[in-house]
């Protein structure tokens, strides 16, 4: 069983940043990949990046790239969400998802955590 902790979400400007963490209960290695997503209101749920437990990152195209970069700290089991050049269309819960890899596929989810981007 993993538990994720998301934080860091908060109020900001438009043209802000934020960075968001994401902390596992379990050892980072035991993670095959942690990924972030959000989810406006009445919109579906969207991914934005993700990082393996050997570091690789992806980002997805239309949103993150060249605005999030994806990180982590394996020492503290906490993989962070750097967002720049913040939108009020970035308005959204982001949650942070962990994959384990294994006889069978496992997933875990975050409570979530809200930002909000004014204009």
């Amino acid at each position: 069983q993993v538990q994720l902790v998301e934080s860091g979400g908060g109020l900001v400007q438009a043209g802000g940043s934020l960075k968001l963490s994401c902390t596992a209960s379990s050892s980072s290695f035991s993670i095959n990949y942690i990924k972030w997503y959000r989810q406006a209101p009445g919109k579906q749920r969207e991914f934005l990046a993700s990082i393996s437990n050997g570091g690789a990152v992806g980002l997805a195209d239309s949103v993150a790239k060249g605005r999030f970069t994806i990180s982590r700290d394996n020492a503290k089991n906490t993989v962070y969400l750097q967002m720049n050049s913040l939108k009020p269309e970035d308005t959204a819960v982001y949650y942070c998802n962990a994959v384990v890899l294994g006889p069978q596929r496992k997933e875990y989810w975050g409570q979530g955590t809200q930002v909000t981007v004014s204009s």
